[in-house]
C-alpha cells in the first residue's frame, strides 16, 4: 500500500460527510482545500491528533451550529483558523481580514466565472 492509499487519521472525523465508498465528500471546492491544508498540516506535525480532535468538537458543540450538520465545514475552517492563531502561525486580524476580502471578491463576481481574491474591489 502506498503513502497515497493510507488514509489519514483527519479523514475519520466525526461528523465528516462520506460517500458510500467511505470518502470524504465536500460541499463546495473550498471545503475540500480546507480538508487538504488540514491533513497537510497535521501530517507534517503543526498539530497533534488529538489537538485537532478538541478543537474541531469545539468548533461543532458550539451553541447555534446548524442542527443538519450543515455547516460542519464552517466548523472545520473555524477549528483550523483556531488553531493557527493558537499556534502563533496566524494572525486572528488577518484570517477576518482575508475571509472579508474573499467574501467581497465573491459579491464582485459574475456568475460563472472563478472567484478570485483580485476581484475584490477594495484590493
Amino acid at each position: 500500500m502506498s503513502v497515497c492509499e493510507v488514509p489519514s487519521r483527519l479523514a475519520q472525523s466525526p461528523g465528516l460527510p462520506k460517500s458510500p465508498e467511505g470518502d470524504p465528500v465536500f460541499p463546495e471546492p473550498w471545503a475540500a482545500e480546507a480538508f487538504a491544508m488540514t491533513v497537510h498540516l497535521h501530517e507534517n506535525g503543526l498539530f497533534s491528533w488529538s489537538e485537532w480532535a478538541e478543537a474541531l468538537s469545539i468548533e461543532v458543540h458550539r451553541p447555534g451550529r446548524a442542527e443538519d450538520g450543515s455547516d460542519y465545514f464552517d466548523c472545520w475552517v473555524a477549528a483550523l483558523s483556531g488553531l493557527l492563531v493558537a499556534k502563533g502561525i496566524a494572525d486572528a486580524g488577518v484570517i477576518l481580514a482575508l475571509q472579508s476580502a474573499w467574501q467581497r471578491a465573491a459579491e464582485a463576481t459574475p456568475h460563472g466565472m472563478p472567484i478570485e481574491l483580485g476581484n475584490d474591489p477594495l484590493r
